[in-house]
């Protein structure tokens, strides 16, 4: 079984900064790519930013020069690290690792995602 635990979350006043973790843990040989994505109250979940395994990046228009993604293969965790935070950027943040496979043997690649954390920024 494999589990996500994000940690980070929490109130901050505009213009200030946060950084996201998540941690994988579990059977895991290997994991393609692994993103942040986020919920804000009443709209629909978005891609953040998403980080390959070699090292490749994809943001969010909205988030572009704000936020950093970066990860630690040996450590199978992502973070996020967010800066001049917005109002806007209120919601809950999910992580999700893509294309996770358990073992050398098993050509089976599965999703997972985390239980959430909640980014609250203040005006």
């Amino acid at each position: 079984q494999v589990q996500l635990v994000e940690s980070g979350g929490g109130l901050v006043q505009a213009g200030g900064s946060l950084r996201l973790s998540c941690a994988a843990s579990g059977r895991i040989f290997s994991i393609n790519a692994m993103g942040w994505y986020r919920q804000g109250p009443g709209k629909q979940r978005e891609l953040v930013a998403i980080i390959t395994n070699g090292g490749s990046t994809n943001y969010a228009d909205s988030v572009k020069g704000r936020f950093t993604i970066s990860r630690d293969n040996g450590k199978n965790t992502v973070y996020l690290q967010m800066n001049s935070l917005k109002p806007e950027d209120t919601a809950v943040y999910y992580c999700n690792a893509a294309g996770l496979r358990s073992s050398v043997w098993n050509t089976k690649i599965s999703d997972y995602w985390g239980q959430g954390t909640q980014v609250t920024v203040s005006s």
